[in-house]
């Protein structure tokens, strides 16, 4: 194991410096700095190897996190770095993005403060690739099989290098400019700077992969000849449908869906000229939802110099400690501080949307809502006398996602959807048509970036299995188990 004491002569859980909310708000770097290596080591040496490190099922990679916790106070960081990598094919994306299941099921969170799982996690990572120590793993030979993946996210990501890795040769299509998904345009580079991205891409090339960009299958290629070109395809469009809010005043001006709002400002961010851009200057800002979309919005406006920002939530205030009825090890619902958070605004919670109100030229001007309302029979909705309005002049519509996008799938694949308008599959991520699977939040639904490398890397398996007739590739979890979505 790491230190013997470690858990008890290190009581405190430290996490790496953030840059000072003054600085940081002036650009869109990333807000934690590296950390210092004595604290990482005193922090990795904090986990106790305890017989059974619970962690592992908190992890659906199965991280062995006990084992490169200790490589990593040992000061071995390239030992640490190939266990990491060993099951996680992108450590530097889940250590900044992941929202830390396996520390919740620390064994040590029982009477103390979990281990920095993450962080330690992120350092290793970052580590090996400034030693250069992350290289290309070329396959030995080809198969002569050829998948196509569709979609750049986490899981096709992950999917297309383990298949690459057994021999296939991979075309990865994504329908934007550039490779990465909601990696790219989805996620803010305060939390997670695009050379990150780059750098993982960078030996994914070297290894083989292939990737097209500006493609849209059913549009550009149908998924009929997609399926004639290849041997097998991959459907990792993730669930990009966002969730409306229909309530009047919804087709004013100003009222947008929050990732419309973040992917243009990643592209301005990476350089891009903008027509016309979404923006939070000089503006009372209103984000609709509590997740960790609407924390995204909410750091974006901050640096973009909204007037204000309000942070509106439906549900209740979640408690600041573990409640009763979500004990050890499952991961409980608690009130949570972001980076975003910390930078300023307002937080109210029971806030139910009643209607947007718009001035004379059809523009947004303010927000009615009403505290929350929860009935006896399971409903919830505003409570009538407690309405009340908010300035406001950019509303961001952060509510979550209902699904994958239907338009060319369903008439032209015809294939099922669940009762959640999630792509019907079986345990081994196999669609009813021969060939075709579904990996990630396409068939998950709305979860995880680490449930989407795990599907990733789980359906490359069957894929490969399906093409060779058998396997070895890890296969970490089955489509059935369920993650708890945001």
């Amino acid at each position: 194991m790491a230190d013997p004491r470690g858990f008890l002569t290190n009581r405190e859980r430290e996490l790496p410096t953030r840059r000072p909310v003054p600085v940081r708000i002036m650009d869109f770097s990333e807000v934690y700095d590296p950390q210092e290596p004595t604290q990482l080591r005193r922090q990795a040496g904090r986990c106790m190897d305890c017989g059974v490190p619970f962690c592992h099922q908190g992890c659906p990679l199965g991280n062995i996190i006990p084992e490169w916790n200790d490589l990593t106070f040992r000061g071995d960081m390239a030992g640490a770095s190939e266990r990491l990598h060993a099951t996680n094919n992108f450590p530097e994306f889940t250590g900044r993005l992941c929202p830390a299941p396996c520390e919740s099921s620390c064994v040590l969170g029982i009477n103390q403060p979990a281990v920095t799982i993450k962080r330690v996690e992120q350092s290793i990572a970052d580590t090996a690739f400034a030693e250069g120590n992350v290289r290309p793993h070329p396959p030995e030979r080809l198969t002569g099989k050829t998948v196509a993946v569709v979609g750049s996210g986490p899981a096709g990501l992950a999917a297309a290098q383990q298949l690459t890795r057994a021999g296939h040769t991979v075309a990865v299509f994504e329908r934007d400019d550039r490779i990465g998904g909601l990696l790219r345009y989805g996620i803010p580079d305060f939390k997670m700077e695009k050379s990150v991205l780059d750098a993982r891409l960078s030996q994914m090339r070297a290894e083989g992969t292939r990737f097209r960009t500006g493609i849209e299958i059913g549009r550009d290629i149908t998924w009929d000849n997609l399926r004639q070109r290849y041997d097998a395809v991959v459907v990792c469009t993730g669930a990009m449908v966002p969730r409306d809010l229909p309530v009047p005043g919804r087709e004013l001006k100003g009222v947008h869906y929050a990732m419309d709002f973040l992917t243009q400002s990643n592209r301005v961010v990476a350089g891009d000229d903008l027509a016309s851009q979404i923006h939070a200057e000089d503006k009372h800002v209103i984000v609709i939802g509590g997740g960790d979309t609407g924390a995204d919005c909410i750091g974006t406006s901050h640096r973009q110099g909204a007037a204000s920002v309000t942070n509106l939530a439906i549900g209740k205030e979640p408690p600041t400690e573990r409640p009763a009825h979500q004990p050890w090890p499952t991961t409980p619902t608690l009130f949570e501080v972001s980076t975003s958070h910390e930078e300023g605004g307002e937080r109210a919670f029971q806030a139910s949307t009643v209607e947007f109100i718009g001035d004379e030229s059809g523009r947004v001007r303010a927000i009615r809502l009403a505290e929350t309302e929860f009935r006896a029979d399971g409903s919830r909705g505003p409570k009538a006398g407690t309405e009340r309005e908010l300035p406001a002049d950019l509303v961001l519509l952060a509510m979550g996602f209902t699904g994958p996008e239907r338009h060319t799938i369903e008439p032209q694949l015809q294939l099922p959807f669940t009762s959640r308008g999630a792509l019907d599959r079986t345990a081994e991520y196999e669609t009813e048509l021969p060939g075709v699977f579904v990996a990630g939040d396409a068939g998950r639904g709305q979860s995880l970036i680490v449930w989407a490398i795990a599907e990733g890397r789980a359906a490359a398996a069957s894929v490969d299995r399906y093409l060779e007739q058998s396997t070895e590739l890890p296969e970490p979890i089955l489509a059935t188990e369920r993650a708890i979505s945001l």
